[in-house]
């Protein structure tokens, strides 16, 4: 497996996301996942539903025997762009937790609801393995 950072020259470095990233081997895709667990029960705070959305994220990339490092791409859908700003520090902790200090490619939109009703994030996913 090849994954290279791009960085180009004399563009600040990003905070918690790559700006690209070249690839090379077998793709996952995981669908968006949000922050239920395997009850489908949610907590309340934004933060803890982002820990329980990566962590369901890391679940399904081990069926492809993938890690958190092999991802390349996340999509971040959230309900409040207030709440995510607000609690921003509680969900730089969580990724850590979960992804440690692997930033890939990263987007973050706002959205007016998602399916599930007391969802307040969905992410999916891109990871490559060798």
């Amino acid at each position: 497996m090849t994954i290279q950072v791009l960085q180009p020259p004399g563009w600040p470095r990003p905070k918690g996301y790559s700006n690209g990233m070249l690839a090379e081997g077998r793709q996952v895709f995981v669908a968006g996942q949000v922050g239920w667990n395997e009850r489908q029960e949610f907590p309340d705070s934004l933060a803890e539903q982002v820990r329980q959305s990566l962590q369901n994220i890391v679940t399904v990339l081990k069926e492809a025997g993938a890690r958190p490092e092999h991802i390349v791409r996340l999509t971040w859908y959230i309900t409040s762009r207030d709440e995510y700003h607000a609690e921003l520090p509680q969900i730089g902790e969580a990724y850590r937790e979960v992804l440690g200090r692997h930033f890939p490619t990263m987007a973050v939109v706002q959205v007016v609801a998602l399916m599930e009703a007391k969802a307040k994030v969905e992410i999916e996913a891109i990871a490559v393995i060798g």
